[in-house]
């Protein structure tokens, strides 16, 4: 049986907006993921509220530096036949990444260096990465939504156009989010429940096309 890696922020964790709590298990992208796959492959969730590609946030107790924690959950998971990333959101905001696509372009190359060159056992295959962009941000009448990621409503557009950038050179593959979800506008950046399932069910078929390569 083949192993997923989900890696990635609130997006993947399942934050509900709406109630300030977590999506029913059903409802999040990778359990919908999971379903799809059936018995062709066990997924692993690493989903952390706040998480960035590879900047520090020295506003919460964990650590959300994903570059910094990979590798020990790569370690710990192995074998790793894929790693599906979604981050990137929480690197424009102004006090982690610096609030630029650019900035979470880069930090997405970090982690694809990382699953590519990360040293397994020996009798593993090394990992295949698959990046998901996330979709776009969008205006909000909610004051702390809008005050911390209001700004990047724009640059978060960018996001599809950095990151298949990034695919195209380490020659991993790319999905953009946002052509089959979009955010919700109760905190302009998070995804309701009926949104993070049609991300899960669009990732099934080119996650099984992925799979099938190895």
């Amino acid at each position: 049986m083949k192993t997923v890696l989900c890696y990635g922020d609130s997006l993947t964790w399942g934050y509900d907006a709406e109630t300030g709590g977590r999506h029913a298990y059903e409802n999040r992208w990778p359990s919908v993921l999971a379903d799809g796959l059936g018995s062709e492959a066990r997924v692993i969730v690493e989903g952390l509220n706040g998480r960035t590609t590879i900047y520090d946030d020295p506003s919460a107790y964990p650590d959300r530096n994903g570059a910094r924690v990979l590798p020990t959950i790569l370690a710990t998971h192995q074998p790793v036949d894929l790693v599906v990333f979604l981050l990137g959101t929480n690197d424009l905001k102004r006090h982690t990444g610096g609030g630029r696509a650019f900035e979470a372009g880069m930090g997405m190359e970090r982690l694809v260096e990382i699953v590519q060159t990360f040293p397994f056992m020996r009798i593993f295959p090394q990992s295949r990465a698959l990046i998901v962009s996330p979709p776009c941000f969008r205006p909000t009448d909610d004051t702390v939504g809008s005050v911390l990621l209001g700004h990047a409503i724009e640059e978060s557009q960018r996001f599809s156009n950095c990151y298949s950038l990034v695919a195209d050179e380490y020659g991993c593959d790319f999905f953009d989010a946002g052509e089959v979800c979009e955010t919700t506008e109760i905190d302009g950046f998070h995804l309701d429940a009926v949104n993070t399932r049609r991300l899960g069910e669009a990732l099934v078929e080119p996650v099984k096309a992925i799979l099938a390569r190895n």
